[in-house]
This record gives C-alpha cells, sequence and structure tokens, in this order.
C-alpha cells in the first residue's frame, strides 16, 4: 500500500478593519475598564452594541454604559482549550446578560469544573491586566455573589479612541492529500510534474484530484506534462506578505504547462514584472533539496499563439 501523506496546515492572515462609531466607543471603553451598550428607540440595551437595531434597521447610537456584573444565561463547558481561547484551562462558554443589559455577551467563565456552573448564577468581569480596547481586555467572567454593580454614566467619549483593529485570523489543521495528489507530490521530489487523464473527456488535470470535474469520473492514468509551459494570465503582487522572503513587486501567474488541460499557479521570476504577459513561455527553476519549483522564469521561445490557451483562462 502506498505511504498515506499527512503534514500540518496553517492558514493564517491579519484581518484589518476600520471601526465605526459605536464599535469605536464600545472597544475604547474595554481599554477604560467601561462596560457600554447601545439603547434603541424603544428603550431595549444591546450589548454588545450594534449600530443598527436588529428588530427595526435602524440606525443606533445612543451609547449607554452597564455593570460589569451580571447573570449566566446559558452555558457550555470546554474541557479541553484549545490554542488562543481565553483560559489556558478548562471553563465554561458562558452567555451573560450584564445589570442594565437586554441582550447577552459571549465570553469565558473561570470556573473550577461544570458542577459549579449554573443558568442564573451571578458573575462579574475580570479585567486583563493589560488593556489594548479589544474584547480580550475581559479576560474572562468569573463567580460573584456580591451586590449588583452600578454603571457610572459614561457616555460614550473618550480621549484617544480606537479607529481600527487587527484580528488575527488562523486555521490549524492537518492535510492529508489522498492517493491522486500523493502520487504528484512524490512525482515533485524527482522535478517531475504528473496529472490524470479522464478516461471520458480525454483531458488532463494538474495538480489531479482523482476525478475529473467536468465528467465527475475517476482518473488513475498518469501522464507526466511540461516541464515548460505559457503564462495564461497574471497578476502583480505589491503588498508584501508575512514570512515570505519575496521583494514586492512580483508577478504570480496561471501557468497551462504542456500538455495539462488546467493551468496551475506559481511565481514569475528571472524577468522585471512589467514585463511578464499573457502567452509568455516559461519553465521551472528549482532550487537544491526543493520539493516543488521556486518560481517559473522565460525560457527564451517566442510567445504562445492566443488560441492555443485561451481554454484555459
Amino acid at each position: 500500500m502506498p505511504e498515506v501523506l499527512q503534514a500540518p496546515l496553517v492558514v493564517e492572515f491579519p484581518f484589518t478593519r476600520s471601526l465605526g462609531p459605536v464599535q469605536s466607543a464600545f472597544l475604547t471603553g474595554l481599554r477604560e475598564r467601561v462596560v457600554l451598550g447601545v439603547r434603541t428607540t424603544d428603550g431595549r440595551t444591546l450589548v454588545p452594541p450594534v449600530e443598527y437595531d436588529p428588530v427595526t434597521a435602524e440606525e443606533i447610537r445612543d451609547l449607554v454604559e452597564v455593570a460589569a456584573t451580571g447573570t449566566v444565561t446559558t452555558w457550555a463547558w470546554n474541557h479541553e482549550p484549545r490554542r488562543g481561547q481565553p483560559l489556558g484551562t478548562p471553563f465554561a462558554w458562558v452567555l451573560v446578560r450584564l445589570d442594565g443589559a437586554d441582550t447577552a455577551l459571549l465570553h469565558a467563565l473561570d470556573a473550577p469544573g461544570p458542577d459549579a456552573v449554573r443558568t442564573g448564577m451571578r458573575v462579574r468581569v475580570r479585567w486583563a491586566g493589560e488593556r489594548t480596547g479589544a474584547i480580550t481586555d475581559i479576560a474572562c467572567f468569573e463567580p460573584y455573589d456580591g451586590e449588583a454593580g452600578q454603571p457610572g454614566g459614561h457616555t460614550g467619549e473618550f480621549g484617544q479612541p480606537l479607529t481600527g483593529i487587527v484580528a488575527p485570523a488562523r486555521l490549524d489543521y492537518t492535510y492529508s492529500p489522498g492517493r491522486a495528489q500523493s502520487a504528484y507530490i512524490h512525482a515533485l521530489t524527482e522535478q517531475r510534474t504528473v496529472g490524470e487523464r479522464c478516461p471520458s473527456c480525454r483531458k488532463v488535470y494538474v495538480p489531479p484530484r482523482g476525478a475529473c470535474p467536468t465528467c465527475g469520473v475517476a482518473t488513475r492514468e498518469q501522464v507526466e506534462v511540461g516541464p515548460r509551459g505559457t503564462v495564461t494570465t497574471y497578476c502583480i503582487v505589491n503588498i508584501k506578505a508575512k514570512n515570505l522572503d519575496i521583494e514586492v513587486p512580483y508577478v504570480y501567474a496561471h501557468i497551462a504547462l504542456d500538455g495539462a488541460d488546467l493551468a496551475l499557479h506559481a511565481r514569475i521570476g528571472g524577468i522585471p514584472y512589467d514585463q511578464v504577459r499573457m502567452g509568455l513561455r516559461v519553465e521551472p527553476v528549482w532550487t537544491e533539496g526543493a520539493r516543488h519549483p521556486d518560481h517559473y522564469r522565460p525560457t527564451g521561445e517566442p510567445d504562445a499563439d492566443y488560441d492555443t490557451y485561451k481554454e484555459l483562462l
């Protein structure tokens, strides 16, 4: 039986967004240990605040402070915290209706075990030691048996309010490529590129997926393609990626390898970015020990005729 390939894979990027007046006040308030909600025209106080009434869709901006104490409305026990979650030990996810609010806020509750958590229990905010203007400024909630907190009547006006946030998005998982892509990866270690031919339409797919996306039938016939190919379309990258040691601007292109009926994507090098063009003939450049081409460079051949690759755009 062939080796089943597996590898950890991380997809990660920083999500940058600007803040409107309501979210700016809410997050700035957390930095200052103030919890703000927004009041609707019919008198409800929504926490966390939103910019539009979910019932009437009208814009709402009447900010009102609520207490840092509240009541658990529902909960679920998290017995195995994951990377990036609020607490490193088992805890409860809880919906907490803060005193003075009409909706509930989702956060973590630090409790010794599930037997210590119940709907209706009283809790209070535990503030983070260092606060930057994020939901993590609330470190978690903790059990509380004292009097209800008294909000200070803050209006939501702050000095140096936040105008934007950067929220990292990350997905960790284990990738297993399957039979077809495993053969493709093994071939790359020998500096070869293989695809699979559909037994019905006879198209050759690179990288192979084990089935023809057009005909819906299994593919097993391996076909070696390339190594040369044609640039079918491309884009110029002007923003430097984190942890990628490539100077901008550079070109990322779709390349139809000779003998393939599907274009794959790769970086183009060995030519100024503003000289890359559709129809450019290219070949792979390998670095020592690499499992895939580092980039593709011009071959010096005449450009391919548009009719030879127009179906692969």
